[in-house]
Parts: C-alpha cells; sequence; structure tokens
C-alpha cells in the first residue's frame, strides 16, 4: 500500500478536497499510511477540521514543530511534515505531479524517495457514488432553471436591425452572463467564464463572447457552474439564434445534433472514447464538413469530443484522440461542435452517467435552434 501525502489548499485543489472532505483557504498537509488517513493542522483550524473533514485522525501542528525541534533549533516547514514522517517509519512518498517543487526538493534533500503519479491521482474518483451524481445533477439544475430565464429573455426581446434589445437595453454577452449568473446564484451554483459567444467570436470555442449579440446569428452558450454547497460542477452548451438562421447554418446545426446524438448512443461501459470521437468525426467527413486551417485559422471539428465532470470541470475520463476505456459511474459531457466563420458555429454538450449497457443523460434541457 502507497504513501501519499498532499499539501495543498482544498479550495484550490480537488484532490485534497476529496481525499479529506474539509474545505480551507491554506494549504494544510494530508497523509494516507498503512491503511489510516491523517491530517496535520495549525491551530487556528485544528477544530473545525476534527469537526468536518473525513479522514481518521487530525494533528496538531504545532506538536510536530516541538517534535521537529529535536532535529534543529528552529524547524522550517519540511522539518515539520519530516518529523510526521519519520513517525510512521515513512520512507517511499507518492504525491501529486502538481507537488510543489520547493517541497519535493526539501523532502529529497532529507532523503525520501518521492514517486509522482498521475491524475488521476485517486482513480476512485473517476467513478461515481449515487451522492456525488445527485450533486452534479442538482448542479445541472440550476444551469437549466438559469439558463430557461435567459431564453424566456430572448424570446421577449425584439429585433431592431440586427440587434437585440430587451425593455429597451441592448443585449450584449455582458449583459446576459450577468443575469444568467446572477440566477445561478441564487440556486446556489457560482459560475465563472462561462461563454456567450455571437458569431465569429463562437468560432473561438474559448471565446468567452464580448459585445453586442446581434439577431440571425448562431449565439453559443457554454455554462459550466459550481455548487457551493458540494463543489460539484456540471457543465451543459446549446446553441441559439434569435430571429432566423441561415439555411447554412441550420444545416450546420443538425449536424452536429446528429453527431451529438451518434456519440451518446455509443457510450457506455467498456467503450473507447477514441472510437466514439473518431466515429462522430468520420460523420462530419462525411457530410462533407472538412477540419484544418483555413487563412491561418483552424476550421471544422478540432477539440475533443468530450470530459470528465466532478469535482473538477475537466476530469478523468475523455472522449477524445486519445485511448480511454469507459467506466460504469463516470460521469462525461459529450459536445460535438462545428466552426465555420463564413457559416457559423454550433457546439451542443450534454452531460451523461455511463451504465452497463449505455448511458443515462443527467441534461434535460431541451434542444432548438431558433428562437422567435
Amino acid at each position: 500500500m502507497e504513501n501519499i501525502l498532499l499539501i495543498a489548499s482544498s479550495e484550490s485543489d480537488s484532490n485534497i478536497y476529496y481525499a479529506s472532505g474539509f474545505l480551507a483557504p491554506d494549504s494544510f498537509i494530508y497523509l494516507s499510511t498503512q491503511g489510516k488517513t491523517y491530517l496535520l493542522m495549525s491551530d487556528l483550524e485544528i477544530d473545525r477540521a476534527r469537526a468536518q473533514s473525513k479522514v481518521d485522525d487530525v494533528l496538531s501542528y504545532s506538536d510536530y514543530e516541538e517534535k521537529a525541534k529535536r532535529f534543529g533549533a528552529e524547524p522550517k516547514f519540511m522539518d515539520v511534515v519530516s518529523a510526521l514522517l519519520k513517525e510512521h517509519s515513512i520512507a517511499d512518498i507518492a504525491v501529486p505531479f502538481n507537488f510543489p517543487l520547493e517541497y519535493g526538493d526539501a523532502l529529497r534533500a532529507l532523503g525520501y524517495t518521492l514517486s509522482i503519479k498521475r491524475e488521476p491521482f485517486f482513480s476512485a474518483r473517476a467513478i461515481k457514488t449515487v451522492s456525488e451524481v445527485t450533486a452534479i445533477r442538482n448542479a445541472q439544475i440550476a444551469v437549466e432553471k438559469a439558463f430557461d430565464e435567459v431564453i424566456d429573455l430572448l424570446r421577449k426581446s425584439e429585433i431592431k436591425g440586427n440587434q437585440i434589445y430587451w425593455e429597451g437595453v441592448l443585449l450584449t454577452s455582458e449583459f446576459v452572463r450577468q443575469k444568467l449568473h446572477l440566477k445561478m446564484m441564487e440556486n446556489g451554483c457560482v459560475a465563472e467564464h462561462t461563454i456567450i459567444a455571437c458569431g465569429v467570436d463562437a468560432c473561438d470555442p474559448h471565446n468567452v463572447g464580448t459585445g453586442v449579440l446581434r439577431a440571425n446569428e448562431p449565439i453559443i452558450f457554454d455554462i459550466f457552474p459550481r455548487s457551493i454547497e458540494t463543489r460539484y460542477f456540471a457543465d451543459m452548451s446549446r446553441t441559439v439564434v434569435k430571429g432566423t438562421a441561415s439555411d447554412p447554418l441550420k444545416k450546420l446545426y443538425d449536424t452536429v445534433l446528429e453527431g451529438q446524438e451518434l456519440g451518446i448512443s455509443r457510450v457506455r461501459s467498456g467503450a473507447n472514447g477514441k472510437e466514439i470521437h473518431e466515429e462522430i468525426c468520420a460523420l462530419f467527413e462525411k457530410r462533407d464538413y472538412k477540419t484544418g486551417r483555413v487563412d491561418g485559422r483552424m476550421q471544422g471539428f478540432f477539440h475533443g469530443t468530450g470530459h470528465g465532470v466532478g469535482l473538477d470541470i475537466h476530469e478523468h475520463p475523455s472522449i477524445s484522440r486519445r485511448d480511454c476505456t469507459l467506466q460504469k459511474g463516470e460521469v462525461v459531457t459529450v459536445e460535438p461542435g462545428l466552426y465555420y466563420p463564413k457559416i457559423g458555429a454550433v457546439r451542443i454538450e450534454d452531460m451523461v452517467l455511463v451504465e452497463e449497457n449505455g448511458c443515462r443523460n443527467l441534461t434535460t434541457y431541451p434542444k432548438f435552434l431558433e428562437i422567435d
């Protein structure tokens, strides 16, 4: 059984939060050895950690600081960590790929052997429990409630020229994003970097979108908030047009939807994510939607089909160009897209739970292109 050492803030590092169940803004120490788990906490956080964490024992940093003084007058941080490791007769440690270099160098200098373990650091994280699936679904419900209000806003808006007005207000990405974020916050979720990209902006898949939202052009919404209570994410994308979509854009939309439905139909335990991705790529090629660089810009389908969702918005597994076998209990997105500046851009994304003989869609929001 390997010895695991994590040193991080659980507000920013999902592995230490997953392992400890304790949320704190400052870094703390997690140790797993011989089937037991420990936190080494400052006096500021020790009582809260004992009440809220899920580890076997919470230890006092100041106590181990005193123990470390036996090895030096003024022990440094790694001397205190070393005192804990020595108490458990540990010489070899597994650490994550993002373990601070300073700490790694200090531990090696003290004689410890470190092995770097890449993601998924905890393989069990990929297989979601019933409560984790519920947490993800609840975050998705917040997404759908908020997005429904935005769609209602767009339905009630007026088109003047190529611009969209709601109650006399010119609609911009920033205005609609604020409405969306506030509504998700009312439902217990916090969102950042939500994509509301119109027209050519949407042809850059990670362009969050700025400025005026124009009528009769595609608007990509990519919404991925985190639950304040559970820390689990949801992720959904939809593409809509306020007004009338061009015939080429309608065809593009129908093709992406066909590709997404194909991908969802292929998700099941034991399926290879690479094969699913390649099948969607082949469908797009068959429909004469080529992928490649045109005038110095990538066009077509040039990102992965999907990624895992949980305590991180992007985590194991993947449906992409690399081999990855899907397992029952994983939550993964299916989000193909096509991007052509002369036509427009379309991306449609759902989250699905991998099951033995298929998958269960955790996204229930309808898919449509035009809004009158």
